[in-house]
């Protein structure tokens, strides 16, 4: 399977009978600019958008499928989805709620699509970067707990919580995106909190 990461690797068509003005100063381009740009064509305005969201899309995708090869495809389908409905996208509203919906979508299509693969959840390699073997263990330890601690979340609530704490969203967007009353996101959140707290005690002490 095509990996996916941080970077722009979604290949997306650029008419070339157009001409763009190169985008300057970036970070300081609102999402509906970008938005504008991309679905005249500039293909390099929707890369922007990829970069700026692909953490939080591959996040959510993680979230979703459980399974790193299936949450890469997922978010570049998410991505790819979100190119060719850019014209439902209303600029007046933010983009990142928008696009969340979809990425969810077709991480729900692509489960429906194949089985995912049943096993314990897979932990990244952590870089040695001159870390102790102890401090290591630990950081890996700490990961994999709360990996199996989001595994026996219900979905739902495990989207609340990356959503939530992860991505910075609030209830009533979280309760827009899931398509459930404002409460049951704050319920969700809550619960979902508890169970990690629970988890990760041992690690964190005090501080959770």
């Amino acid at each position: 399977m095509r990996r996916f990461d941080s970077a722009c690797s979604v290949t997306v068509p650029v008419h070339s009978s157009q001409r763009f003005r190169p985008l300057m100063r970036t970070p300081n381009v609102t999402d509906a600019e970008l938005v504008i740009r991309a679905a005249a064509g500039d293909g390099e305005a929707f890369g922007h958008l990829v970069d700026r969201y692909a953490p939080a899309v591959r996040r959510l995708t993680r979230a979703v499928l459980r399974d790193p090869e299936d949450a890469d495809d997922a978010a570049q389908e998410g991505f790819l989805a979100a190119w060719r409905h850019l014209g439902r996208y209303d600029t007046a509203r933010p983009f990142g709620p928008w696009l969340m919906r979809i990425v969810v979508n077709a991480a729900h299509d692509l489960r429906r699509r194949s089985r995912v693969r049943a096993g314990e959840p897979v932990t990244d390699t952590l870089p040695s970067g001159g870390e102790s073997p102890d401090h290591a263990a630990g950081r890996s330890l700490l990961r994999t707990s709360l990996e199996k601690a989001l595994g026996v979340l219900p979905e739902r609530q495990r989207l609340a919580i990356v959503l939530f704490d992860a991505e910075g969203y609030s209830h009533a967007e979280i309760a827009e995106l899931l398509g459930v009353p404002e409460g049951t996101a704050r319920s969700d959140v809550f619960h979902a909190r508890r169970v990690l707290r629970e988890a990760l005690a041992p690690f964190l002490g005090d501080s959770i």
